[in-house]
């Protein structure tokens, strides 16, 4: 026998409790011949009449009175199961594990992780941090996967975050002795310090130029550290070029041209809804990640640092 609709088991148990089709209906908020149709449409499905109408209301049959208590006993549990996963998503418990660049992890997850531990105590968080300059694919046992590029294809559902916007510097004394550069095409005479490929636009107009780089490093620690001693021209995040410590030992370079800002999203599975620890873990990373209270910033206004989230999100109703 297939199984009955928990609707009408439902109003069953509320037509049994009430004793009256009217009362069971108030009770729902629905039409008493709907209670009626409900009631006969379970006692057709399990072929035993539950319910005696009569002038005087519903009187329960045997089989009804015993019926009931399973009933009674069945929507307890399923109260008890969705109290279980209420509790559970508003104290979500157990390890979630997260993919993400060293760099991140160092600059984010780290400074962030007392808050988010502190504030979810029955969780725990096992950080697995990979070269940024590496495009790893996410495995099956990672729950969240921060990337610096969006996936063209993924079974994974994506999470953008605000990106980190850059500029080119140089130390002065590196600029004393190798010149200012005034174009893009300049760029391709220095020492340069980064990885990859360097577009940089301005406005409508996009040029990548044929560069040889002197330090090979996607750390913009690193990086700082270069352009500081004078190695060369560096790609740097503005949050890493502006603090006062450093603003005055760099030279912006070539300010009207804009490099491509360092873009961020977080991959998960997720056939329609988020788990409860993986949706608490972004929702708390966006309160952060690219606002004023963003731990790379230190407390700086966020104006300026980060752009916009540029990928529609997917993460689920």
């Amino acid at each position: 026998m297939d199984t009955p609709d928990f609707d009408d088991v439902g109003t069953f148990v509320a037509a049994a409790q009430a004793g009256k089709l009217t009362a069971a209906a108030r009770e729902l908020g629905l039409p008493p011949s709907t209670v009626s149709r409900s009631l006969t449409r379970l006692e057709k499905h399990l072929g035993v009449l539950l319910v005696q109408r009569g002038p005087k209301g519903l009187v329960l049959t045997d089989s009804g009175k015993e019926y009931l208590q399973f009933c009674r006993r069945a929507l307890r549990t399923l109260k008890e199961g969705r109290d279980v996963l209420e509790n559970r998503r508003l104290k979500p418990s157990g390890m979630i594990k997260v993919a993400c660049p060293v760099t991140m992890a160092r600059d984010v997850l780290a400074p962030l992780l007392g808050k988010f531990l502190g504030r979810f105590p029955d969780l725990r968080v096992e950080i697995e941090s990979y070269s940024s300059g590496y495009d790893q694919e996410p495995r099956e046992d990672v729950d969240v996967f921060f990337k610096l590029r969006a996936p063209k294809d993924s079974l994974r559902r994506v999470r953008p975050f605000p990106g980190t916007a850059r500029a080119l510097f140089a130390s002065p004394g590196y600029i004393q002795a190798s010149g200012n550069p005034t174009n893009p095409d300049d760029l391709t005479t220095h020492s340069c310090i980064g990885s990859g490929v360097w577009n940089l636009s301005r406005g409508k107009e996009v040029t990548t130029p044929n560069l040889s780089f002197r330090v090979v490093s996607s750390d913009p620690v690193v990086n700082l550290k270069a352009a500081l001693d004078g190695l060369g021209i560096a790609i740097l995040p503005l949050w890493v070029a502006r603090p006062a410590q450093v603003r005055n030992a760099l030279v912006p370079i070539l300010p009207l041209w804009k490099p491509d800002p360092i873009t961020l999203c977080a991959l998960f599975f997720s056939p329609s809804r988020l788990t409860p620890k993986v949706r608490i873990l972004l929702d708390f990373f966006a309160e952060y990640i690219g606002t004023d209270r963003d731990p790379r910033l230190e407390n700086q206004p966020a104006k300026g640092y980060f752009t916009e989230s540029s990928i529609p999100p997917t993460s689920g109703p």
